[in-house]
This record gives C-alpha cells, sequence and structure tokens, in this order.
C-alpha cells in the first residue's frame, strides 16, 4: 500500500516538473531568433525635372560714365542791346509805340518793345527819356491831352519797372496837336496814337 502511494506522489510529481520546464520554453526566445526589426518606409525621392536649370549669373555693376562739361546743356546766349556812342543813336534805337482807339493799355507788342527800349537804355546812361503821349484827332483837345498823359504814364511805369530809373523818365502829353501822319482816315488815326521816346542832353 505505502509503495503504491510513493509511486503515484513520484508520477505526480515528475508529470508536474515537465509541465513546468514545458512553459518556461515556451517563454524563453531562442538565441538563434533575431528580433525582426519593424519594416523602415523607404524615401522616396522626388523627381527629376528633364529640364535644365537656368544658370543664374551674378550681375556686375557697371560705372557710369564721368560726366563732362561738354555733355551739359549749355545756357543760351543773351543778345544785349548794341551800346549807343552818342544821344543821336540813342534816339534812333528807341522804338515807338502805339495804342488801341481810346486806350492807354499796352498791347503785347507794345510790352516788347518798352523791353527792348529798356535794353537799349541799360547799356546807355547818357541824357534823359521824355516820354510824349499823343492822340488821334477825335475827341476834344481836353480829353486828348488826358489820354495822352495816361499813355506816357503808362510807357513810363513799364519802364521803371524794367530797371530803368524813375529820375532819367518825365512824362508830357501833346494830345492831338502833334500828329505824325496827316489823314482823317484809319490809316493815319493808327499811327497817330503813339508814344515817343525823345533824348534829352540838357
Amino acid at each position: 500500500m505505502f509503495k503504491r502511494v510513493s509511486f503515484y506522489a513520484v508520477f505526480v510529481s515528475l508529470i508536474a516538473v515537465l509541465m513546468t520546464a514545458g512553459c518556461a520554453t515556451q517563454g524563453v526566445v531562442k538565441k538563434d531568433e533575431g528580433i525582426v526589426p519593424a519594416p523602415v518606409a523607404k524615401q522616396v525621392e522626388p523627381p527629376r525635372s528633364s529640364e535644365p536649370k537656368a544658370s543664374v549669373t551674378p550681375l556686375r555693376q557697371v560705372a557710369a560714365p564721368p560726366v563732362t562739361l561738354a555733355a551739359l546743356p549749355q545756357p543760351v546766349a543773351v543778345q544785349q542791346a548794341p551800346k549807343a556812342s552818342s544821344s543821336v543813336e540813342l534816339q534812333s534805337a528807341l522804338e515807338k509805340i502805339y495804342f488801341n482807339f481810346d486806350s492807354a493799355d499796352l498791347s503785347e507788342s507794345a510790352r516788347n518793345t518798352l523791353a527792348k527800349n529798356a535794353a537799349v537804355l541799360a547799356q546807355e546812361t547818357i541824357g534823359k527819356i521824355r516820354i510824349e503821349g499823343n492822340c488821334d484827332e477825335r475827341g476834344s483837345a481836353e480829353y486828348n491831352l488826358a489820354l495822352g498823359e495816361r499813355r506816357a504814364k503808362a510807357a513810363q511805369q513799364y519802364l521803371a519797372a524794367m530797371g530803368v530809373k524813375s529820375d532819367r523818365l518825365s512824362i508830357i502829353s501833346y494830345g492831338k496837336e502833334k500828329p505824325a501822319v496827316q489823314g482823317n482816315d484809319e490809316s493815319a488815326w493808327t499811327k497817330n496814337r503813339r508814344d515817343e521816346f525823345v533824348v534829352v542832353t540838357k
């Protein structure tokens, strides 16, 4: 009886040992079996363009050519009025100006003529200038004397504004008493509505 119980005990112990060894061996990784790494994603290169890359050439700084005086625009020479050597030449260089009917306003043509006269007077300082105002025959003597005075004053003020010294300028009105051209038509009247510039030596 004792032998039979011992046999069973040994048998059960043996089976338990075998089962334990089997379970242990199942959890152990064999040395020959390596750990398989996870698959690594393969890097895909971007498609290469078949077109050749444009070569970039660095810009060069080009020095600007030196500026010479010949390349610059030259000032226009201002033509000066000829210098009068005597009062006679000065008198001939001074031009008359003309007015519209019943007016003392300076026209553009009159202003241009006065500018020339001012240039002549700037070159020559001999003598003084008397500005004589004149009218055509129409109207009363008193009215034309006043109109002639206004015409002479208009020229005087313009010459002074152009730089002619005021102490060289004097005015007088002759009204309709000194016509330049005799006649009773527009061609004569046009010549008589005027200012004259007379050189006074005394």
